[in-house]
């Protein structure tokens, strides 16, 4: 009688990072387990055999039965909106350390953290602070299990909503500038994370480490304007977008929020973020430690994005 595939717990398999994961994680032959929050059930990847388990992050009494059996973790799930601190830290921090000690507590080898490049500068935000918490949570667990934390930059491709507005308006020659035009930025295929992440459930590496799309000093916005301007075969302008005007938008945006009851995207701490000079990545760390190296570059990967359904 043939041994069942072995399993991971994955959260987040709702979301645009998440359905890529499992779908990597599948076709590694892993059997995956998803935690499905309410209402979130029919944005799961379709076609694939997943296990299904309902509950939440903030839930606790729940998580037991999601993580038993799992030889590994790959916890994928966050809250990047909110309007207080503590909107962000329900999940990026106490839920975190609710499925950290689950794991612990179920003997779960490996444990894997989608964090995000935005923890390198936890000064910026409520969002930047709660993600290098959570880090931290998982680094407290020690000898519980092996962990690793990825930090990527802006993440983009098929599936995406939250870029593709501007690489749409990209493909259509305007390139809204939302950073001072000095600015430098690393970018990174969706596939490419998902399969970073098969290959650090694989590996034993411990620590938090950046990646990229393999750019060495990452993008420019003359750098972007280019590649634009190659895949239109024509012009492609520089929009710089004022921070002055930005941040208006944005005290308008959370002063609606706050009226409305629904999570903005656009805030004055996100403003610090998209003006923050320096999101370059480094992936001379990570190539030394997993079996993955990046495939996909922004001139590669602007093309396949546009032309995938909306």
């Amino acid at each position: 009688m043939t041994a069942p595939a072995p399993l991971i717990a994955l959260t987040g398999a709702s979301g645009f990072i998440g359905r890529w994961i499992a779908r990597h994680l599948v076709a590694a032959g892993w059997r995956v387990r998803v935690l499905v929050r309410p209402g979130s059930e029919s944005r799961l990847p379709a076609g694939l055999p997943l296990l299904r388990h309902r509950g939440t992050l903030t839930a606790p009494e729940g998580l037991a039965a999601f993580v038993a059996g799992a030889q590994a973790v790959v916890h994928c799930a966050g809250q990047v909106r909110g309007i207080t601190p503590a909107d962000f830290e329900a999940v990026n921090v106490a839920g975190t350390r609710h499925l950290a000690a689950a794991a612990a507590r179920a003997k779960v080898r490996r444990f894997v953290l989608i964090s995000s490049l935005a923890a390198r500068e936890p000064h910026l935000s409520p969002y930047a602070a709660s993600k290098r918490a959570g880090e931290e949570v998982i680094s407290a667990f020690g000898q519980a299990f092996s962990s690793l934390a990825l930090r990527p930059p802006a993440v983009y491709g098929p599936g995406d909503r939250e870029m593709r507005p501007l690489l749409e308006a990209m493909a259509r020659g305007w390139i809204p500038v939302l950073s001072d035009l000095s600015a430098r930025f690393s970018l990174l295929y969706v596939e490419d994370l998902a399969r970073a992440v098969a290959a650090a459930v694989r590996s034993d590496a411990e620590g938090v480490f950046e990646l990229d799309d393999g750019r060495p000093g990452g993008y420019g916005w003359h750098e972007v304007q280019a590649i634009a301007a190659a895949y239109r075969q024509g012009k492609a302008r520089l929009l710089p977008v004022p921070e002055a005007w930005l941040r208006t938008v944005a005290r308008i945006s959370l002063g609606l929020a706050r009226l409305s009851g629904r999570l903005p995207m656009l805030t004055p701490a996100k403003v610090n973020e998209l003006r923050h000079p320096d999101w370059v990545c480094d992936n001379t760390r990570i190539c030394q430690v997993l079996d993955w190296r990046p495939q996909v570059d922004f001139a590669t990967g602007l093309p396949r994005t546009l032309a995938s359904p909306a």
